[in-house]
């Protein structure tokens, strides 16, 4: 299984700290926040990653290389300007093959173990899976909730997207067909309508997970890694 990380943001809510270093290389218990992810991936047999780029993007691939030195191999996706979650999506499909791949927000900080979704298998009907925690306090009504274990926006009870998830390579194209022209977009874009065609499954972990979205969450990440 491939994995694509996104970290092409300009990290705008976590100025002055991004200002000269990209978000992706800020230090988050003693390493940059995305040497994280590519460890972990690594540690659970996913060499083959594809990583955006493109605010400050020269630093983030510099550091890495071609990440030989963590058993992987990275292919690069450089955006002349951050083209969104979606948007990047799409200008690296032909990097991501036609199997499902497994998609990281390159922002988040977590301890889930991707080990325990690398053999899930998405059914014929199933565009994607996602990955939901409970709410945080920036986010307290939360993005989805769950209904026999498919994503959908009815139930009451709402968790948040991780950030996480399995993605099917043809609901991206399915977008693209439809909107061929749109260049910016976010993945929640492409995700509503299959979520609304009960084509997309989830589950909710409980465990830790931070958005390290802001100075304040930064700097409470680092104090949670350094006890």
């Amino acid at each position: 299984m491939k994995a694509m990380i996104l970290a092409a943001g300009y990290g705008k809510r976590l100025q002055p700290l991004t200002n000269k270093t990209p978000k992706p290389l800020l230090s988050v218990g003693g390493k940059p926040l995305l040497q994280h992810h590519i460890e972990h991936l690594a540690v659970n047999g996913i060499t083959e990653v594809i990583i955006n780029t493109s605010w400050l993007a020269d630093k983030i691939e510099d550091y890495f290389g071609d990440g030989s030195d963590y058993g992987i191999n990275i292919t690069w996706s450089r955006e002349s300007e951050p083209l969104e979650t979606g948007g990047g999506i799409k200008k690296a499909l032909p990097l991501l093959g036609d199997q499902p791949f497994l998609l990281i927000n390159g922002d988040i900080w977590t301890d889930f173990k991707v080990s325990s979704v690398l053999n899930y298998q998405l059914s014929d009907d199933q565009a994607a899976w996602l990955l939901l925690v409970e709410n945080p306090e920036h986010n307290p009504e939360g993005d989805f909730g769950l209904a026999n274990d498919l994503v959908s926006y009815q139930p009451q009870i709402k968790y948040t997207f991780s950030g996480i998830s399995l993605i099917r390579p043809q609901l991206i194209m399915d977008y693209i067909h439809n909107q061929t022209k749109q260049q910016f977009f976010p993945l929640r874009d492409v995700l509503r309508p299959a979520i609304e065609a009960q084509a997309v499954s989830g589950a909710v972990y409980r465990g830790q997970w931070c958005d390290v979205g802001t100075v304040e969450r930064y700097k409470r990440l680092n104090k949670l890694l350094e006890n």
